[in-house]
C-alpha cells in the first residue's frame, strides 16, 4: 500500500520577477508513485513553479516540503540531495562533450569512463537509447539528447522526476515511448511532474493534473475525473462549448491567387522544435495569424518562411525582398555593440558589392529613425539630428530597438513579412505602431505572417489565423475557443 503523505508539495508559492506577477499563490501536491501533469498556457507559470522546486529559484513567499517536512532548496545541488531532478526544455548538454561526459558532469569523485560507460549503458536499456556513449553531444538526434537528459538525472537516483515540455521536439513514436517508460518510473514507486501543453497526454499518463493560469492553481483534479473541455476551460479562462467536427487533415488549403509564398510538404528540423509536411499559401494582401505553444513548431516555421532554415524535404517558394522581425532582437536582428548608422546598413548587406558609402548610409538612418520615432538622442531633442545615427544599438530602449527593426526590415517595401511577437513587452502606443506599420504593408498588397502569443491580438490583426501544434499545422476559425482548441490539440 502507498504511503499517504506527499513526495513533494508547493504551498502558497508566490514569485515575482520586477512588476511581472509570476506565481501568485501557487500549490501543488505530488503523491508518491504517481505522474502529475502541469498544465497551463505560454506564462502561466508552469517552469517557474517547477524551478522553485528545483533550487533554480527562490520564492518570494510560501514553501516547499519534501515527505512532510519543510525544507529550503537554495540549489540544484540541493535538490539532488534530497532526490529531485529536473530535465529542462533547453538541454544543459555540452556539444563537444560526448554523451557518457556529459552523464557523469557534475558528480563527485574521480571520472573513471568505463564505469560510467556500463552504467549509461544501463539506463539506455531502460530508455531504448541506440548511441554510442562516446558519441558527441552535438551529433545526436533531439530524441537521443532528451534521453541523455534522463539518463543523467536517474544516474543521480532521484525519486522525484520533474519533465519540462519532454515530447516538444520527439517524434509521436519517441513520445509515446517515453509516456510509457514513464508511466512504468511511476510505476516502481517514484514520482514524476511532467509539464506539457498536449492535453492528450496529460489525460493518457498522468493520476493528476494541476492547471495554472495567470500564475494561480486553478484547477486541481484526478486526471480520471477531468474532461478535456475542464482542462482548456481552466487553461483559457472559459467555458468552452462543444466544438463542431473538424477535417483531420493537417495540410493547409491553398488559396485563389498567386502566393508571395509557398511551402509543399516541407519537413523540416532544428534542436528545438520539427515540421512535418508541411503544406502552406501565403497571399498577397493578407495578414496570416499563427499561433502555437512552446516546442509546436511555429517558430522553426517562421524561419523557413523568412529564408533562415533550410527544409529537409519538400519545396519552398519565397520571393527576393522577405523582412523578418524575430522577438529576440538583441541576438538575431540587431548588432548591439554597433552604431544605428551600421544596424540599419546590414539590410541586404549580403547582395552588395564595392565601397561602403557611410555618408548615405548616416542620412537614410537620420530619415528612418525620424519616419519611425525612433528615439535615440537625449530626451525631448529631434528625432534622427545629427550625430543620432552613431549611437550604439544598445543605448536605445527595447521598443526603440523594435522600432529600430523595424524601420530596416520595412524600408525597402518587402514583399514578405515575418513578424514574430513583434509588439511584445512594447507599451501601447509602440505597439499600435507597429500594428499601423503591418497593417500598411498588407493594404498595399504585401503579405504579412505574424505570429503572437496573444490569442486576441490574433483575433484583432489577422486575415486568416494558422495553428501549430507540435510539428502539424491548420486552419481554424478565428475565435479564442477554436484557436485555445487546436493549440493544446483537443478535438
Amino acid at each position: 500500500m502507498r504511503r499517504s503523505t506527499p513526495t513533494l508539495e508547493l504551498v502558497a508559492v508566490s514569485k515575482r520577477f520586477g512588476n511581472l506577477r509570476a506565481l501568485d499563490d501557487a500549490h501543488l501536491l505530488l503523491r508518491p508513485g504517481s505522474v502529475h501533469a502541469l498544465l497551463g498556457e505560454n506564462g502561466a507559470g508552469k517552469t517557474t513553479l517547477m524551478r522553485i522546486a528545483y533550487g533554480l529559484l527562490k520564492a518570494d513567499a510560501g514553501s516547499v516540503q519534501l515527505d512532510g517536512r519543510s525544507v529550503d532548496i537554495a540549489s540544484p545541488a540541493v535538490a539532488m540531495r534530497n532526490g529531485i531532478a529536473m530535465v529542462q526544455q533547453h538541454f544543459s548538454l555540452i556539444p563537444a562533450m560526448t554523451a557518457v561526459e556529459n552523464f557523469a558532469l557534475g558528480k563527485r569523485g574521480l571520472f573513471i569512463q568505463s564505469r560510467e560507460a556500463k552504467r549509461l549503458q544501463e539506463f539506455a536499456t531502460q530508455l531504448g537509447l541506440s548511441f554510442a556513449p562516446d558519441a558527441r553531444a552535438n551529433t545526436l538526434t533531439a530524441a537521443e539528447q532528451q534521453q541523455l537528459e534522463i539518463a543523467k538525472a536517474l544516474g543521480r537516483e532521484c525519486s522525484v522526476l520533474i519533465l519540462d515540455e519532454p515530447t516538444a521536439v520527439l517524434t509521436p513514436l519517441h513520445a509515446a515511448s517515453l509516456l510509457r517508460w514513464l508511466r512504468e518510473f511511476a510505476d516502481q514507486g517514484r514520482s514524476a511532474v511532467l509539464i506539457t501543453h498536449k492535453l492528450r497526454d496529460a489525460v493518457a499518463v498522468a493520476d493528476d493534473i494541476t492547471v495554472l493560469r495567470h500564475g494561480r492553481s486553478v484547477l486541481t483534479s484526478r486526471a480520471t475525473d477531468a474532461t478535456e473541455s475542464d482542462l482548456l476551460g481552466a487553461m483559457l479562462g472559459t467555458r468552452p462549448t462543444p466544438a463542431a467536427p473538424q477535417r483531420r487533415a493537417f495540410a493547409v488549403t491553398t488559396i485563389d491567387v498567386q502566393p508571395v509564398a509557398s511551402l509543399a510538404s516541407v519537413t523540416a528540423t532544428d534542436r528545438r522544435e520539427q515540421l512535418l509536411e508541411i503544406s502552406l499559401d501565403v497571399a498577397p494582401g493578407e495578414i496570416l495569424g499563427v499561433a502555437g505553444l512552446d516546442g509546436s513548431g511555429h517558430r522553426l516555421l517562421l524561419r523557413v518562411l523568412a529564408g533562415r532554415r533550410a527544409a529537409t524535404r519538400g519545396s519552398v517558394v519565397l520571393p527576393t525582398k522577405i523582412a523578418f522581425i524575430p522577438e529576440d532582437r538583441q541576438r538575431e536582428a540587431l548588432a548591439t555593440d554597433l552604431p544605428l548608422r551600421d544596424n540599419i546598413a546590414l539590410r541586404g548587406a549580403g547582395t552588395r558589392r564595392g565601397w561602403m558609402r557611410w555618408r548615405y548610409w548616416s542620412a537614410r538612418t537620420r530619415k528612418l529613425l525620424k519616419e519611425f520615432d525612433v528615439r535615440a538622442g537625449t530626451p525631448g531633442a529631434e528625432r534622427g539630428a545629427e550625430g543620432d545615427e552613431l549611437f550604439p544599438a544598445n543605448a536605445l530602449s527595447g521598443g526603440n530597438q523594435q522600432k529600430l527593426v523595424l524601420a530596416r526590415e520595412l524600408s525597402d517595401q518587402p514583399e514578405l513579412i515575418v513578424a514574430e511577437n513583434p509588439t511584445r513587452g512594447l507599451d501601447v502606443q509602440a505597439a499600435a505602431g507597429i500594428s499601423t506599420r503591418l497593417r500598411a504593408a498588407r493594404d498595399n498588397g504585401g503579405a504579412v505572417v505574424f505570429y503572437s502569443s496573444d490569442i486576441d491580438e490574433l483575433i484583432a490583426e489577422c486575415d486568416r489565423v494558422l495553428v501549430a501544434y507540435f510539428g502539424r499545422v491548420r486552419l481554424v476559425e478565428k475565435s479564442r475557443e477554436a484557436i485555445g482548441r487546436a493549440l493544446v490539440g483537443a478535438a
